[in-house]
């Protein structure tokens, strides 16, 4: 269709872009016009963007008709269709997943929660550096006709473009982020010269948003030192500020840099670690142990963060599965 300028518009407008036509400069929003676009032109049961990370595929966008897929539902890695595709195993378009015995396992294992797939496509979406950030995806319930494999050209244009509005989303964010760790004095810890609760708030308001965009494997962690009470009490409070600064100390080296770590008041700390459900444990365990060795045992509690809970759900499951630590740690020391 030509477009032709009206007499009353001025030459500046003539280049305005209407807000309906701008590209989207968000990765999650690229990622709702891509799905809901193929939902339109490819009929499925259901299209969805997935995240890869942490040995697990995560749903970020999805367009259902059939399965009752939500941004936050996932399974593990290695029981997904999306595995045998990247590694090439399978091609990218399969119109009868019957016909591929490389894809019976993740077939049982997804008929086993009710979820039958007929008809699988996908194809990747890369990080800059070209590692695998996640899928686009299609699903139906239904094998499809064989002349279906013609939108894997398709497919792949869409999967690269959603590469590159990856790219460009995530410098933009990194170049924000560096900006807001110039932490200003209001929003730092004076004693230990971690994040105080202001900054620990404003932190995860931050990358709320940020988070649910990218779908960023993370838990919260929660510590509430077990002697620091006793410490003031017998030694004095220099003292006391002593242990709260070897504590500080001690998470800084046993956490990744440029994960957030606060004193959130009193003996309270908190971290938002980069890492998986199934690594929670471990995290736990390790911090416990570098507390304990540097003379600074603490209660620790922890919790995943979830696409569709955010973190706030995170931090109060958090919070109370530290309480819940150390009435246990408190109730093994009395019975010892």
């Amino acid at each position: 269709m030509l477009c032709f300028v009206g007499d009353d518009m001025s030459a500046a407008d003539e280049n305005i872009v209407v807000t309906d036509v701008m590209p989207p400069r968000a990765f999650d929003q690229a990622c709702r016009m891509v799905v809901d676009y193929l939902a339109d032109s490819v009929p499925l049961g259901a299209w969805a963007v997935t995240r890869v990370a942490a040995g697990r595929q995560t749903v970020l966008v999805a367009h259902d008709r059939e399965y009752g897929i939500e941004p936050g539902v996932g399974n593990y890695w290695t029981e997904a269709m999306c595995r045998t595709m990247v590694t090439g195993e399978t091609p990218r378009v399969v119109p009868d997943v019957g016909t591929r015995p490389e894809l019976t396992g993740p077939r049982e294992s997804a008929a086993a929660l009710d979820f039958e797939i007929g008809a699988y496509v996908g194809t990747p979406i890369v990080q800059p550096d070209g590692a695998l950030f996640g899928t686009l995806l299609g699903l139906n319930k239904e094998p499809m006709e064989p002349g279906f494999v013609e939108h894997e050209g398709l497919l792949d244009l869409l999967s690269s473009l959603l590469s590159s509005v990856l790219e460009a989303d995530t410098a933009s964010v990194e170049s924000a982020r560096e900006l807001e760790r110039a932490v200003s004095e209001a929003e730092t810890d004076q004693l230990t010269g971690l994040l105080n609760r202001r900054g620990w708030t404003r932190w995860l308001e931050r990358e709320e948003e940020r988070f649910r965009r990218f779908g960023d494997p993370a838990c919260v962690v929660m510590m509430d030192l077990d002697g620091l009470k006793q410490v003031n009490d017998t030694e004095g409070h220099d003292a006391g500020d002593r242990y709260l600064q070897r504590t500080a100390e001690t998470l800084r080296r046993a956490t990744r840099h440029g994960d957030p770590l606060a004193r959130l008041g009193g003996d309270e700390f908190a971290v938002v670690a980069t890492v998986g459900p199934d690594d929670a444990g471990p995290l736990v365990a390790r911090l416990q142990a570098v507390l304990d060795a540097a003379g600074t045992p603490c209660s620790v509690g922890v919790a995943p963060v979830g696409v569709a809970t955010g973190f706030s759900e995170a931090v109060s499951e958090a919070d109370a599965a530290m309480y819940s630590d150390k009435r246990a740690r408190k109730g093994a020391e009395a019975r010892s």
